[in-house]
C-alpha cells in the first residue's frame, strides 16, 4: 500500500471514529435526560395525577389534568392557525417563490427561526393582550404558530422541491394549470415531507414555555375556555419547579416526563408516516 493510499485509509478511520463517537455522545445525553426523567417523575404518576386539578399550595396530592388539557387546546389551536399558513407559504415558496416577494418571504421567515421565542410571546402581549386586556389561550395558540409558520415554511419548500420536475411537466402538458398541478400533484407526492414537518414542529412549540408567560398566563384552574386565561404543562412544570414545596418538585418532574413523552410519541408518528411514504414510493 502507497504511503498516500496509507494515510487516506487512516484518515477515513480516524473520521469515522470520531463520528460514532459523536453521534454516541448525541444519543447518550438523550438517554441520560429520558432516565432521570423516570426515575425522578415515574414513581408519580398515577390516575389522580392525569385525572385532578392542582390542589391548593402545601397539600399533598391533586394532579395535573387542567394543564393537560391546557396543552392540547393551545398547540391543537396552534396548529389550526400555524400548519395551513406554513404549509402554504412553503408551497409559494418552492412553486412561485424565485422573484423578490419570495426572497423576501425566506428572509422573513429565517429572521423569525432565529428569534428567541420570549420576543414572540412580548409580540403576542403587544398586539394581542395588550389590546384586549385579556390573557387567554386563543393569545398563546397565535404566539406559538408564530414560531411555527417559517419552520414549516422552510420544511415544506425542501421537500416540494425534491418532488421531480417531471411530474410537473407531465401534469402541464395533460392540460393542468399551474396551480392544480401544485395541489394536486405536487402536494400529494410531498404530503409524507409535509406531514412529517408538520409534526415535527407542532413537537417543537408543544414544550415552549416562554411564549406562553405573556399570552396566556396560566391556570391552577381546569378551564376549556379560549379566551380565558388558560394552563400547559410547560407552565405548570415552571410554576412548581420554582416553588417552594417538594410536593410540587414531585409533581414537575412527573410533568416532565409526560410532556417529554409526547414529544417523543408525536416525533415517533413522523417517522413512521416518513417511512410509510418512503415504502409506498419505494
Amino acid at each position: 500500500m502507497s504511503t498516500r493510499a496509507l494515510r487516506r485509509h487512516i484518515t477515513s478511520r480516524i473520521m469515522t471514529g470520531l463520528v460514532i463517537v459523536l453521534s454516541f455522545t448525541a444519543v447518550l445525553a438523550l438517554f441520560l435526560i429520558l432516565g432521570n426523567l423516570i426515575i425522578k417523575g415515574a414513581s408519580s404518576l398515577d390516575w389522580a395525577f392525569f385525572t385532578k386539578s392542582p390542589v391548593p399550595a402545601g397539600q399533598s396530592g391533586g394532579g395535573v389534568a387542567n394543564a393537560i388539557v391546557g396543552t392540547g387546546i393551545v398547540v391543537g389551536l396552534a396548529a389550526i392557525i400555524g400548519v395551513p399558513l406554513g404549509v402554504g407559504a412553503g408551497m409559494y415558496l418552492a412553486e412561485y417563490g424565485s422573484g423578490r416577494l419570495g426572497w423576501l418571504v425566506r428572509f422573513i421567515a429565517d429572521v423569525l427561526n432565529g428569534t428567541p421565542s420570549i420576543v414572540i410571546g412580548i409580540v403576542g402581549w403587544t398586539f394581542i393582550v395588550r389590546p384586549t386586556s385579556r390573557f387567554s389561550a386563543v393569545a398563546g395558540a397565535v404566539a406559538l404558530a408564530i414560531l411555527m409558520i417559517p419552520m414549516l415554511a422552510r420544511t415544506t419548500e425542501e421537500m416540494v422541491r425534491l418532488v421531480p420536475h417531471s411530474l410537473r411537466e407531465a401534469a402541464l402538458a395533460l392540460g393542468y394549470p399551474r396551480w392544480r398541478t401544485s395541489l394536486k400533484i405536487v402536494a400529494r407526492t410531498a404530503l409524507g415531507g409535509i406531514v412529517t414537518g408538520s409534526l415535527v414542529g407542532i413537537a417543537r412549540v408543544a414544550g415552549e414555555t416562554a411564549p406562553l408567560l405573556f399570552t396566556a398566563l396560566g391556570n391552577l384552574n381546569f378551564s376549556v375556555h379560549i379566551t380565558q386565561p388558560i394552563q400547559t404543562l410547560s407552565l405548570q412544570i415552571y410554576v412548581y419547579a420554582t416553588g417552594p414545596f417538594e410536593e410540587w418538585h414531585r409533581l414537575a418532574w412527573a410533568s416532565a416526563l409526560v410532556l417529554m413523552g409526547l414529544v417523543l410519541i408525536i416525533s415517533l408518528v413522523a417517522r413512521w408516516v416518513t417511512r410509510q411514504r418512503y415504502g409506498r414510493i419505494r
